[in-house]
């Protein structure tokens, strides 16, 4: 029996394991969403209430899950609006299938003025995305399809773009009893290789391991590595979670800065190791192994000592096989452990509000609950005080810096989780860009829970206009509404908590609610400036 390309595509996501679109129908899109009408009962549209925010929930739930999601959007406005969480995607490695409507296809790159045209949306989609592919007519469907599903779901997690035209969705496609992802085979790790990256850990003295969201799906085989080699394990952002923040090896970026000038091995597994080599810097007497299956990223920075292109699944196995006995570490692990504690203190104590605000989250969290960071000074203190005992529960936006992110993403990640409580945190200034998904939260009932801090104000832009050009702030106080009684009129269920004792005990609400929860912070002025601690300066090479 054959089918229209809509049909197909449904029968795409059906196929490849999704069960929820999050979306905002359209014109263009009609004819797709009237296919989906019948199988709404296997992938359920779950509407938002803007395509950036729709975008933002596809993304928080692939963060959470590790899986791929699916949103579809209108083209034009509609995919300008969501561009910069599919931007957000690309830099987390997440696996996002983007459905764009088009306008048709006779008309693409004419300039006619036809509603939500605009100039070379493919292009711009290309350079979003992993893969980006149109879909002209029905013969070639069902294999560009399956051409975009297979690299979706394989390889370097991170979003891919389908464009259809308003008129090719009706056409007749090539009947298919399956448009699966095809199956794709990971580079296997090059024996000289390990080889070299076995030598190099047998004649360390002082390893150290970096971590990325490329290594979320390796936690365990990264935590033996760490023991066998007694090498601490760093991490910031989308690294966050690998390794239990309660393992003695466990170690945050300021520690790691402070261990860094002995360190003689740096390990990176699904990271770039960015921080390390361009902000703390490299010199001769540093060596280098880099794990990675996005062979364009082993040499970007600079050539490693042991190039490794693998999925670390793969790799990490075969190089435990064959470390055998190590020297004795004995001593790096002492210091490792001495120099942890001491950061550890100075941390607690030059960032005691925003420790005390984390800590009331984390006490009030089961530890597989999510925390989702955003732009604000308590989100930035999270990358590095915020303990994270499990892979996928520290959500963030990595390199982007996405600014707005936080209330859509927290609301994706609590529908793709709704198996453990969701936190996002957020200011003033970052909610109230996607502020009008509460409604969406109520309309499907999401139970997540949004902690605002509200300085009136972009207010890390505020500190640095002050702080670095002379105490002259423009154009970052702000006025912001009551969130409480916002949140209230949505039908959200929202408190004010003015002390982290508070918090903590709303929060203790918030998580066994099933529903959407919002809890106001207000007045949350003069922190201390985390950058010190962050922003973290150069000691090796030149």
């Amino acid at each position: 029996m054959s089918k229209t390309v809509a049909q197909l595509v449904v029968q795409s996501l059906l196929d490849n394991g999704i069960d929820q679109l999050y979306c905002l129908p359209g014109v263009q899109n009609d004819d797709f969403f009237d296919a989906l009408y019948d199988q709404q009962d296997s992938v359920s549209p779950i509407q938002a209430r803007h395509e950036q925010g729709a975008a933002y929930m596809a993304l928080g739930a692939a963060l959470a899950t590790g899986k791929p999601q699916a949103c579809c959007i209108v083209p034009g406005p509609g995919f300008l609006n969501a561009a910069s969480a599919i931007a957000t995607a690309y830099s987390t490695n997440a696996p996002v299938m983007t459905i764009v409507g088009q306008i048709p296809s006779s008309a693409i790159s004419k300039g006619f003025g036809l509603l939500h045209e605009i100039t070379d949306q493919s292009g711009i989609l290309a350079g979003l995305t992993k893969h980006a592919t149109m879909v002209n007519n029905g013969k070639n469907a069902a294999s560009q399809l399956r051409h975009a599903w297979g690299l979706l779901c394989s390889g370097r997690p991170r979003p891919v773009g389908i464009e259809v035209p308003v008129n090719i969705w009706t056409e007749t496609a090539e009947a298919e009893d399956s448009v699966s992802s095809p199956s794709v085979i990971a580079p296997h790790p090059d024996h000289s290789s390990l080889d070299t990256a076995l030598d190099l850990i047998r004649n360390s003295k002082a390893p150290m391991i970096a971590v990325g969201s490329g290594a979320q799906g390796v936690s365990q085989l990264v935590t033996e590595l760490a023991e066998r080699l007694s090498a601490p394990v760093t991490a910031f952002r989308n690294g966050n979670g690998v390794v239990s923040s309660d393992h003695a090896l466990r170690i945050n970026m300021p520690t790691g800065h402070r261990l860094w000038s002995d360190c003689d091995l740096l390990i990176g597994v699904g990271s770039r190791m960015q921080a390390q080599r361009m902000g703390w810097g490299i010199d001769q007497n540093i060596k280098i192994i880099h794990i990675e299956i996005d062979e364009e990223e082993l040499t970007r920075i600079s050539k490693p000592d042991a190039a490794i292109h693998a999925d670390a699944a793969d790799a990490l196995p075969l190089i435990m096989e064959a470390l055998g006995a190590q020297p004795d570490r004995s001593g790096w692990v002492e210091k490792v452990a001495r120099v942890k504690q001491e950061v550890q203190k100075t941390l607690m104590s030059d960032l005691a509000p925003q420790a005390a605000w984390l800590s009331a989250i984390r006490d009030a969290l089961p530890r597989d609950g999510i925390f989702v960071d955003e732009l604000t000074q308590i989100g930035y203190v999270s990358r590095i005080l915020f303990p994270s005992y499990s892979p996928r529960t520290f959500v963030s936006t990595g390199y982007q810096g996405t600014l707005g992110w936080g209330v859509a993403a927290t609301t994706g990640a609590a529908h793709a989780r709704r198996d453990v409580p969701v936190v996002g945190v957020a200011g003033d200034g970052g909610a109230l860009f996607t502020i009008t998904e509460l409604a969406t939260a109520v309309h499907h009932n999401i139970p997540a829970t949004y902690i605002i801090f509200n300085d009136n104000a972009f207010g890390n832009v505020r500190r640095f206009q002050i702080e670095q050009y002379n105490n002259r702030p423009i154009a970052s106080d702000l006025t912001s509404p009551d969130f409480v009684a916002l949140a209230r009129s949505f039908g959200v269920m929202a408190e004010r908590a003015e002390t982290p004792e508070a918090l903590k005990s709303c929060l203790g609400q918030a998580v066994v609610n099933d529903g959407p929860n919002l809890i106001e912070v207000p007045a949350l002025n003069d922190l201390p400036s985390p950058w010190p601690h962050i922003m973290l300066p150069k000691i090796r090479g030149t």
